[in-house]
């Protein structure tokens, strides 16, 4: 579908120890560093890329691990889980392999018919494992610990909580392209409408502008989405503000092919009246900012360029990048930086 928003492109989100991030996500989790770069504006805080071999849009996770930050306080008003897909029959490893490196985990549960394996990182960042549906064929990063069997392919989906669903809906469904799906109690599942196969596709049941309102139906979004297209809204009148801090994430990107068609959201974003920024050069990809009615930081990033912009694809994530603005500064930023074994 044209001019769709395709999925989220990446997830960043706030940590403490740089170590410690580096060595769960990579070590624990099997995913590739693939860029080692520093906050465009705090350059003496680390800004790591975690995804698959190439970082692909959908696959990246991104932190800012600020040393001895406060731990912050999952609410409403931000993306409260983090969901990966993984491969079926995977999730017993997944128990067992975050048991033997003592990560604090929930017991499974059935979430729109798929199963999930909800854990928290060191910092207390929520994040679930889930089985789709379908078959994920996106080709994973593997590690000696992490086999092909059990390697996280991406996301699967992110989770909002929110105070009311209805503004945040109405930006998702009017403006990004997406379709409400699915309903389970407070939970309400969006699948981008450009991942969405038109056979398969429900007949609309629910308005999005009525999403209080709607019921679940009957037909699986997973079954019927690409990977990384799914945004879960949780509708929680009485619940308490989040406050950022480590443990919580900060924005959520989503994925646009190229400037101009950036562009074209940008305007369709002011003509409903929000604050979104100029265009910024992220190195690696273009970005707009702008807050959601609901209060959750969203990205506009482009596909365009990549990560292999500043490093060949076998050494990604091999050496300290820096900025333009801070190449001058590079021997007082790496004094600067916390030591950090790779």
């Amino acid at each position: 579908m044209k001019n769709t928003i395709a999925g989220i492109h990446h997830i960043t989100a706030i940590a403490g120890n740089a170590q410690r991030n580096y060595d769960f996500y990579t070590k624990v989790l099997g995913l590739r560093l693939v860029k080692r770069t520093v906050n465009f504006d705090d350059p003496g805080t680390y800004h790591f890329y975690y995804g698959n071999e190439k970082g692909a849009p959908g696959t990246i996770l991104t932190f800012f691990p600020w040393e001895g930050i406060v731990g912050g306080r999952p609410g409403t008003g931000m993306a409260t889980e983090i969901g990966y897909s993984v491969p079926k029959d995977s999730l017993e490893f997944w128990v067992q392999r975050l048991k033997q490196h003592n990560v604090q985990q929930s017991p499974l549960i059935q979430r729109f018919g798929e199963t999930v394996l909800p854990f928290q990182d060191p910092d207390g960042l929520n994040i679930d494992l889930i089985v789709p549906q379908q078959p994920d064929t996106r080709q994973p990063w593997v590690t000696p610990g992490v086999n092909a069997d059990a390697a996280t392919k991406g996301f699967h989906s992110v989770t909002l909580t929110l105070k009311s669903i209805k503004p945040t809906a109405a930006i998702l469904t009017d403006v990004f392209g997406y379709e409400l799906k699915e309903q389970e109690g407070d939970r309400y599942r969006f699948v981008s409408a450009a991942a969405v196969s038109p056979s398969t596709a429900s007949s609309s049941t629910a308005s999005p502008s009525t999403a209080s309102s709607a019921t679940a139906s009957s037909s699986s979004a997973s079954s019927a989405s690409a990977p990384a297209s799914i945004v879960d809204l949780v509708e929680a009148p009485q619940g308490t503000r989040g406050l950022n801090g480590g443990g919580t994430n900060h924005h959520v990107a989503f994925r646009v092919p190229n400037e101009e068609i950036q562009m074209e959201f940008r305007e369709k974003i002011l003509s409903r009246g929000l604050h979104i920024t100029p265009k910024i050069n992220r190195d690696y990809f273009y970005s707009l900012y702008f807050r959601e009615p609901g209060g959750v930081l969203f990205e506009l990033a482009t596909d365009n360029p990549g990560f292999t912009v500043d490093e060949p694809l076998n050494q990604l994530g091999t050496h300290l990048q820096l900025p333009e603005q801070y190449q001058s500064s590079r021997e007082k930023i790496e004094k600067s930086l916390p030591a950090l074994n790779v």
